[in-house]
């Protein structure tokens, strides 16, 4: 409810640590013409620029300046226009969405994210009032609308939180029930998941994992933009590579600076070697707990994995990365049979 908004300033201490904080400009800038947002923060895994957010939001007609880490933008009226990617980017997606939305005439998106949840801001917003089409193509279509209307609407599950659980079964050799997830958006994952040799059933709403205490095959992975595999899965799977039955390779090619985790899983016993964009795998049969430290929000999770496959006992610090993609990860893996607590310094 925006009703009683008595700011459109994005202050620093509300948005440093939440790269999605960016979200907040489209939203501010249609709805009230002007927004003051500080640049965003999070996770320190690479060059993530938000000039293409800005440039689509000039070409709409906004006025835009960056000076003393914020972004500045105005517009009297924004108008339809068509805005091309360069490369296909998520966040800079749904910020034109949501500001196309009360634009004057049509916008058309082109090389559009195709992710899942893309497809689900665009539901979401036509359940406002929006006119949005094109929804899960890569050319997206936005006839502005004058007013949205608020609805009551459930997000869709998150495929990442979902994936993280999967693995942590099968790296340990468990089993796992997850339901009330769309398993059509997790088909690269689940892939992965079978060929690592997990016996794996999706009924209605639910997946089922269960690989009957063998030890995964190593499998090798290059990540890409949606379908295909997900680099927030990435460093998950560098963890259960790492204890794997044979050698595999990962290939990231979303980010620059997204392997942090890999020498923190070296020092549990990890035979890895990082060339180039690639993290060369081969598997040791176990790992060994150690004092690790969490650098971001996915090499975290996969450090979290790590542990439960660990012998011994591992300790990770800075582990509030944890909590911007996972809501009481440790009370989830309890639930699950691990020996896992969170404790304060």
């Amino acid at each position: 409810d925006s009703s009683k908004l008595t700011s459109l300033v994005a202050d620093y201490n509300l948005v440093k640590t939440m790269r999605a904080s960016i979200l907040v400009l489209g939203p501010m800038l249609a709805k009230y013409g002007e927004a003051k947002v500080s640049l965003p923060g999070g996770c320190a895994i690479g060059t993530r620029p938000v000039n293409l957010h800005l440039k689509a939001l000039e070409d709409l007609g906004a006025t835009i300046e960056v000076k003393n880490g914020y972004i500045y933008a105005h517009a009297e009226t924004l108008v339809g226009t068509d805005i091309y990617f360069d490369q296909v980017t998520v966040t800079a997606t749904e910020n034109v969405l949501m500001a196309a939305t009360l634009a004057k005439g049509t916008t058309t998106i082109h090389n559009a994210a195709q992710e899942p949840e893309v497809s689900d801001l665009c539901r979401c917003l036509n359940s406002m009032g929006a006119k949005i089409s094109g929804i899960g193509t890569s050319t997206l279509i936005i006839e502005g609308v004058k007013h949205l209307n608020g609805v009551k609407y459930s997000v869709c599950p998150d495929r990442i939180e979902v994936g993280t659980y999967l693995v942590a079964a099968a790296i340990t050799g468990g089993s796992i029930t997850v339901k009330n997830i769309h398993h059509q958006s997790m088909r690269a994952t689940l892939g992965k998941l079978i060929e690592a040799g997990a016996d794996i059933k999706t009924e209605n709403n639910s997946i089922t994992l269960d690989m009957k205490g063998r030890r995964p095959k190593a499998v090798n992975i290059k990540t890409s933009a949606y379908p295909n595999f997900p680099t927030d899965m990435q460093a998950q799977f560098t963890a259960l590579n790492a204890i794997a039955d044979g050698h595999g390779s990962i290939t990231e090619t979303i980010f620059e600076n997204r392997f942090m985790h890999v020498p923190e899983l070296s020092r549990m016993g990890a035979d890895l070697t990082l060339e180039g964009n690639t993290v060369v795998c081969k598997g040791v049969k176990s790992l060994t707990g150690a004092h690790l430290m969490a650098t971001d929000l996915r090499a975290s999770a996969s450090l979290v994995l790590a542990g439960l496959a660990a012998q011994g006992t591992t300790t990770i610090d800075r582990v509030y990365h944890l909590d911007r993609g996972y809501e009481t990860i440790e009370e989830k893996l309890k639930l699950l049979g691990a020996q896992i607590e969170r404790v304060q310094d």
